[in-house]
């Protein structure tokens, strides 16, 4: 959909501004008129990571005048793979800081702003205030309604990228214009249904196609050129090179977004019944590192993925992924003589196939906060983490 210019044009480019961004200049769509305009842009950033590097570094390329960055993380090697924006150096150091840095590295001219703060329903409001444009690369569903519900109250449009695997999705949303993150997806997934991509995982260039695609409709928004992808899904399939776009338009049905609410709970990150089942059925690494010793006997089951497991996994560990207990095509294989400790990354996936056990009749089970992470942190350091 064509849409007029988001944001005036600045007063004027300087000499130096004009010797930089000389290659868009020439082109007869963006010109003086729309360089202008991107010098008098105010675009934020929600996360620094695998779809923000090339969102922001190529933006700040673009020179897009004012760059906002929302993050809150630290820089981890196992974020090097795809997050760009940050190298060896920076492991250890805030995202937001390392991400700064590379864009004023980039193009000295761009004027960074940084919220290093969780968003949430308190501040959201507050930091997109501040900003005409902004692009969401998170990757968890709480957030993205957030980002949503906020950008529809504001009345401000958004770009929205998403990543898993080999496949990426992208589109723009802007409420007052066409539809909103809510017309696609109504409602957010039952917990544990979608793994994220720490879970998965994701193939590091992927995020600069969808990263790449983001920063181009942030562009076209600002400047008001081509056709935006309002009202279009993109859907990128990397093993394939395929793209595809899907149409998407308003619910008639759909409720109005009136107000923030509680997004945790909205999304429920972890079921309700995977709460209950938890609850009084939770053990520590520690405890169960001294059930070991003490030479107790239980099944230890690993809910993770096979490709989890080969990288790193706790000693005794049985694989049954999280998928055949929740099947039940597993419940037969378990044993009813002895107590089951589940265990999976984080605690997250172990939860969930803990309720499932219960519910089949395994009263004694137990799982594993933290997970074989927390295992590889605190038991045993020599082991890796991913």
């Amino acid at each position: 959909m064509s849409l007029p210019p988001l944001v005036e044009p600045a007063a004027d480019l300087s000499i130096d501004e004009v010797r930089r961004y000389s290659r868009h200049l020439i082109i007869p769509d963006v010109g003086m008129d729309g360089q202008k305009r991107l010098k008098n842009a105010k675009v934020l950033a929600v996360g620094a990571g695998g779809l923000g590097s090339p969102v922001l570094m190529y933006l700040a390329a673009a020179g897009v005048g004012t760059l906002g960055i929302v993050e809150f993380d630290t820089v981890d090697e196992s974020n090097l793979q795809r997050q760009i924006i940050h190298g060896q150096s920076d492991v250890g150091r805030s995202k937001a800081e390392s991400a700064r840095d590379s864009i004023k590295e980039i193009n000295p001219l761009i004027d960074v702003r940084l919220h290093e703060t969780r968003l949430d329903s308190d501040n959201v409001l507050d930091i997109f205030g501040e900003y005409d444009l902004i692009v969401d690369g998170t990757d968890n569903f709480a957030t993205r309604y957030l980002v949503n519900d906020a950008c529809v109250l504001l009345g401000k449009p958004y770009v929205w990228g998403s990543i898993y695997r080999f496949d990426g999705q992208v589109s723009v949303f802007w409420d007052e214009h066409g539809p909103n993150y809510r017309d696609l997806y109504p409602v957010p997934p039952p917990p544990g249904m979608v793994p994220s991509c720490a879970e998965g995982g994701v193939l590091g260039v992927l995020c600069a196609t969808v990263g790449a695609i983001q920063a181009t409709e942030a562009v076209k928004l600002i400047t008001g050129i081509g056709e935006t992808l309002l009202g279009r899904l993109m859907v990128y399939d990397a093993l394939e090179m395929t793209f595809r776009t899907i149409k998407v338009r308003k619910d008639p049905e759909g409720e109005p977004i009136t107000g923030l609410i509680d997004y945790e709970a909205f999304c429920g990150v972890v079921s309700e019944e995977a709460q209950l089942a938890a609850a009084g059925s939770t053990i520590t690494v520690d405890e169960l590192k001294d059930m070991m010793d003490a030479g107790k006997e239980f099944e230890l089951i690993d809910v993770r993925e096979p490709n989890e497991y080969e990288i790193v996994s706790i000693p005794g560990a049985k694989l049954v992924p999280k998928d055949e207990i929740l099947s039940g095509r597993a419940l037969s294989s378990l044993p009813q003589d002895k107590p089951i400790v589940l265990h999976c990354k984080t605690g997250v996936r172990s939860a969930e196939a803990l309720a499932a056990i219960k519910n089949a009749g395994f009263k004694d089970a137990v799982h594993v906060q933290g997970g074989v992470t927390a295992w590889a942190t605190r038991i045993d350091k020599a082991l890796p983490t991913y």
